[in-house]
């Protein structure tokens, strides 16, 4: 039988944490409340981003679309969690499991590239100062983006069907609370050697080749700070460095734990909590770490903030009126 026939029968059940049902309540208070303020904090920074003229510059642009990320990657797989914690129903379609595994692959390979190119940005700033708006021009940044996207979705065009279409002999129970590669490649019947080195080869370009190059990038950074005579110009460069440094750290030390070593080689149990870290902490601390390391963010909130009470204020007040 086919493996796509023989999986489009039916619906998945995402097992989840549904072998702790006491764990489960507290799971959905805890990530429902985690979920909204990822919306709250993620949609602020792209609407301070976009609002303010003076975050009109490549870092933000790029940040913007970090926001975006974050936002898109959450909300792929939280809403099915939270439906799945609050009943006994843990069922996902088969289509609705080919699209969380799309969009899990496809935007977690976006943003391992677009770090590399935040911290190539990071680079042009710290390094080259005078050149910095001649560099990095909006033709260049918006390419920079594109060709994440693009590879990004290039790389979850190539592994979805593959993993979809693995032989699983009726099984139909993912031992994961989302459709994961990992859990998926479990769940096969067959030889999965080979699917497995492929997944290797490519987390090796779209996971380990970006952190290369901001490992690479950040010793040039350092080393340039060092040498800035200005104790404030060194401790300038340092915040705004080390922001996105931090979102690297959190986010690929997740990542590669858990996609360098696919299948039945990784705890199960470990994998689906750190999961949940990569999926919810990960986007939710994101804009906390820009917003309260960055004065150029914080500045830009208060005058928004500002500027929307002197609208208040003018509309309570009305207009003058002389007998």
């Amino acid at each position: 039988m086919d493996g796509t026939n023989e999986s489009s029968q039916g619906n998945f059940i995402l097992l989840g944490f549904s072998d702790r049902p006491h764990l489960e309540r507290i799971l959905f208070v805890v990530i429902l409340i985690a979920y909204l303020l990822t919306l709250v904090g993620n949609t602020t920074i792209i609407l301070v981003s976009r609002l303010d003229p003076h975050l009109h510059t490549p870092m933000y642009f790029f940040l913007t679309h970090l926001s975006f990320l974050d936002l898109s990657f959450t909300t792929s797989s939280i809403p099915q969690l939270l439906y799945n914690l609050s009943g006994s129903d843990k069922t996902i379609s088969y289509t609705g499991c080919a699209i969380q595994l799309f969009l899990f692959l496809g935007l977690g390979g976006v943003e391992c590239l677009l770090l590399a190119v935040m911290a190539y940005d990071r680079f042009v700033a710290v390094c080259k100062p005078l050149h910095y708006m001649a560099i990095m021009n909006p033709r260049l940044c918006l390419g920079l983006v594109l060709i994440a996207w693009g590879c990004g979705v290039a790389n979850s065009l190539a592994m979805s069907p593959v993993t979809l279409r693995l032989h699983r002999c009726g099984r139909h129970s993912v031992d994961h609370f989302l459709c994961e590669m990992p859990a998926l490649i479990r769940m096969a019947c067959v030889n999965t050697a080979a699917i497995e080195g492929t997944v290797f080869v490519l987390a090796v370009g779209i996971v380990l080749s970006p952190l290369v190059f901001i490992l690479v990038t950040y010793g040039y950074i350092v080393r340039a700070v060092l040498q800035i005579q200005s104790a404030s110009g060194r401790q300038k460069a340092f915040n705004t460095c080390g922001s996105h440094l931090t979102v690297v750290s959190l986010f690929y030390g997740n990542i590669i734990y858990m996609y360098m070593q696919p299948g039945n080689r990784s705890s199960q149990d470990q994998g689906k909590f750190l999961t949940l870290f990569y999926n919810i902490v990960t986007p939710l601390l994101n804009p906390l770490i820009y917003t309260l390391r960055n004065k150029e963010v914080k500045g830009a909130l208060r005058r928004l903030l500002l500027h929307d009470r002197e609208k208040k204020g003018v509309r309570v007040k009305g207009p003058d009126r002389h007998l």
